[in-house]
């Protein structure tokens, strides 16, 4: 029994009471960390909810504001098929309307006439049905042409501050929105068959005045609303995505196992922007859907893809960064999956280096040097990475892929020409 004639069973009691409690209190979270760690969930959540409406801002700002940019989207539409039969069918209805079949054979050179009746065939009751094959012909053969690509890019260049007031809502030019449809005018193509015609033997052609005929590029009922939303998004640019990075960044630092949830942001962040392009592939069917019956939906779907082509890329450029990311921050971690890995990666590159060795290679000053500053080395090339895909102009995936390809390779150099200098009294 103890001196102080306490039991000594109740005494390893207390003990035991006392230890547990310590245990209990080491392992309960502290009530600032939970604070920490609601605040840290709340700020990355709202930053991946931001993430599509970013790129959504981003994309709206590129394609508003930069002309080139703009050029560099419609262009492919100028050999689309889809586009050009739409167009060509577009030209060869406004040029029927306006062409007297009674006037074309009495106007008729008798020189020309044997032309003519080459180019349409019999001249009988299906006059009109050759006349049309004929302007279609024609139409199709310069929609398909170079001269209608420079026409469709050198009009979308001089009426990009058009497209930005019809997207805006503040309208007028070339581009104009009327009935909830944007439209461009095919005047300079329609010119172009007109001339055509008038080569070929249909003179009367080249009398008909000048037509002004649209072809509907976008339609839709909401067309108002989305309007506003351009304006909306138009305002909030490029800030948008730097915003929801800051958040998602925020909530990591706060968070006490900032790894742990360095990985999951990174994936909801890669996840969000996944959804975004889902999004697009849903609108993409309800849109055309919706569409009225004259409006060709081949030619509508090929304006659809081309015009959030590079929304696209830039859902692809998230996703590859936000695993990229991901594994980055798995591969650094203290997991024993992580740590195999890592050794695989010291053990190659260090056979490698034994094989230089033996041929005779030294690093001379270099390798202790690289040694003694490798952490430096290591965040001036992670930091020169961020800056190369901070820096380019437009990046996609693969340029994600290629930059963390590239980092990884010149950090097996640096483990490469590590080395740590050998001791006079130390063995070989």
């Amino acid at each position: 029994m103890p001196e102080s004639g306490v039991p000594a069973d109740a005494e390893l009691e207390a003990l035991r009471a006392r230890i547990a409690a310590l245990e209990e209190e080491r392992t309960r979270p502290p009530a600032h960390h939970r604070v920490r760690s609601v605040f840290a969930v709340l700020l990355i959540v709202l930053g991946c909810v931001l993430v599509p409406l970013g790129l959504v801002a981003a994309w709206t700002s590129s394609i508003v504001g930069d002309t080139d940019r703009y050029v560099a989207t419609v262009r492919p539409l100028a050999s689309d098929k889809d586009i050009q039969n739409a167009a060509a069918t577009r030209v060869t209805d406004a040029l029927m309307d306006r062409i007297d079949l009674t006037a074309l054979l009495q106007d008729a050179a008798p020189a020309q006439r044997p032309l003519l009746e080459k180019a349409l065939g019999r001249l009988g009751p299906s006059l009109e049905s050759a006349v049309r094959s004929f302007v279609h012909d024609k139409a199709q053969a310069v929609v398909a042409s170079d001269a209608f690509e420079r026409i469709w890019v050198d009009a979308n260049r001089r009426i990009h501050s058009s497209v930005e007031k019809a997207l805006t809502g503040r309208g007028g030019g070339a581009v104009k929105i009327e009935n909830d449809t944007v439209k461009v005018d095919l005047a300079p193509v329609v010119e172009q068959v007109k001339q055509r015609l008038v080569d070929s033997g249909m003179t009367i052609a080249g009398k008909i005045p000048e037509i002004h005929t649209d072809f509907t590029v976008v339609e839709s009922e909401d067309i108002g609303k989305v309007k506003t939303y351009f304006r909306m998004l138009e305002l909030i640019g490029f800030w948008l995505p730097v915003i929801a990075v800051l958040l998602v960044a925020g909530g990591v630092l706060l968070s006490t196992h900032r790894r742990r949830v360095l990985i999951v942001a990174a994936l909801c962040f890669a996840f969000a922007a996944l959804l975004l392009g889902v999004a697009l592939s849903v609108f993409r069917v309800v849109y055309l859907d919706a569409l009225p019956a004259g409006v060709s939906q081949a030619a509508a779907g090929s304006v659809y893809d081309t015009l959030i082509r590079f929304l696209r890329t830039s859902v692809r450029s998230v996703v590859a960064l936000g695993v990229v990311i991901a594994i980055a921050a798995w591969l650094t971690g203290p997991w024993r999956q992580a740590a195999l890995v890592r050794r695989l990666w010291h053990s190659g590159i260090g056979a490698v280096r034994g094989t230089a060795d033996h041929a005779g290679l030294r690093t001379g000053p270099v390798g202790p040097f690289v040694d003694r500053y490798r952490t430096w080395i290591t965040w001036i090339l992670a930091a020169g990475a961020v800056l190369a895909f901070l820096l380019w102009p437009y990046p996609t995936g693969w340029v994600v892929i290629g930059l963390a390809l590239a980092l990884l390779f010149a950090l097996g150099i640096v483990d490469f020409l590590a080395t740590r200098p050998h001791r006079k009294d130390s063995p070989a």
